[in-house]
């Protein structure tokens, strides 16, 4: 089957892309000691950009107090975005474009993480409940209630997302996503589930969505519009989260954010797995009236229901994760039909080379064959 949509090329702010396959951003757990991404990190993003597509880098904490994972890389330090240049270089060396998750996990964290065994922030003193937390140590632990943000400190913490943004264009990346989905901060405060503040963040749609639109206006201000993406989960309940009216919050968002003319937005799709309260993917097309721009769809997509989806007018690129994880040249691979590589799950998070650089490319696949 031809994908020709899937396959036609596409402008993506400043950026002129050969094809619409994108790599979503996908959290390894593999970062080194002081969060400094590890040594095989730039052959893992240099095998997936040989393929030409645009590598949207896993969820990077801006603060050390943004962590909530083992081994999860930040932009936060110098020894970083050392890390993370030689990352881009690679990438760039293949011709590839490459953007970094902004990322602050709010009270989807542990005191284990925290800068002196401090509580988690987040938008309401309200705990994670019906999952479980990690340690450093990989240890399983209840989620604590966290401490709810003052108002005076919500400057700062827009101000850690600015810093790592000036960072990540230190390092050498092309531009930055805002991570705004899958229960972390910037949704803990869009949510009705997780926000109960009585401030000028809480409330209203408008005011719940304030946090949102500051820190992706202060991502503007070091990169400009063209070169800024955000990630929404209109319909998640990962890490507990929720919204009562989700259509009337997500149309106010993306009204707002095509004002600010931003490169893309990436949604993730309604499914009954991953975290998804309802298995609707039709759900996100109640919201497209409301962001004429280019729109980046995921959620389980294969190549031909991604080339329906962008050829209907649904989305204008795909991201595709597990599968790209596995076969470093999806997008090769789709457009030939050629046979993918199983991914193995239980090397997703943490560990070394395998499961992580080792999947084999379609010339080494069809030599062994």
């Amino acid at each position: 089957m031809s994908l020709s949509s899937l396959f036609s090329p596409l402008q993506v702010g400043r950026y002129e892309l050969a094809h619409r396959v994108v790599m979503a951003p996908l959290t390894r757990m593999r970062a080194g000691h002081g969060n400094v991404p590890n040594e095989l990190a730039p052959t893992y993003y240099g095998q997936r950009a040989s393929s030409g597509a645009l590598i949207i880098a896993e969820a990077t904490q801006v603060t050390p107090y943004g962590q909530g994972y083992p081994a999860t890389p930040g932009i936060h330090s110098g020894e970083q975005v050392e890390g993370w240049k030689k990352i881009t270089d690679a990438v760039h060396a293949k011709g590839g474009v490459i953007f970094l998750q902004l990322w602050h996990t709010g009270r989807s964290s542990h005191t284990s993480f925290q800068p002196a065994g401090v509580l988690p922030v987040g938008p309401s003193a309200i705990a994670i409940t019906g999952q479980m937390s990690l340690t450093p140590e990989w240890k399983p632990v209840p989620y604590e209630t966290p401490r709810a943000l003052e108002l005076d400190e919500i400057p700062g913490i827009i101000e850690s997302y600015r810093e790592g943004a000036r960072n990540a264009m230190t390092a050498g990346f092309d531009g930055v996503e805002l991570h705004g989905a899958n229960g972390y901060l910037i949704e803990q405060f869009l949510h009705s589930r997780s926000n109960h503040r009585t401030d000028i963040y809480g409330g209203s749609v408008e005011n719940r969505a304030r946090l949102l639109l500051e820190v992706t206006a202060a991502l503007i201000d070091i990169w400009g519009a063209d070169r800024v993406g955000v990630r929404l989960s209109p319909f998640g309940t990962y890490n507990d989260v929720g919204d009562a009216d989700p259509v009337g919050l997500y149309s106010y968002v993306l009204s707002q954010l095509s004002e600010l003319d931003i490169a893309y937005v990436s949604l993730i799709e309604a499914r009954a797995s991953g975290g998804m309260e309802i298995d609707a993917p039709q759900a996100v097309d109640q919201l497209r009236p409301f962001w004429r721009k280019t729109l980046i769809l995921a959620g389980g997509f294969t190549g031909e229901s991604a080339d329906e989806a962008i050829r209907s007018g649904r989305a204008d690129a795909v991201a595709f994760g597990r599968q790209f994880i596995a076969n470093p040249d999806l997008p090769r691979r789709l457009k030939e039909g050629a046979s993918l590589n199983a991914y193995d799950r239980a090397t997703f998070y943490g560990g070394g080379g395998a499961g992580y650089i080792d999947y084999p490319e379609l010339e080494v696949t069809l030599a062994a064959e």
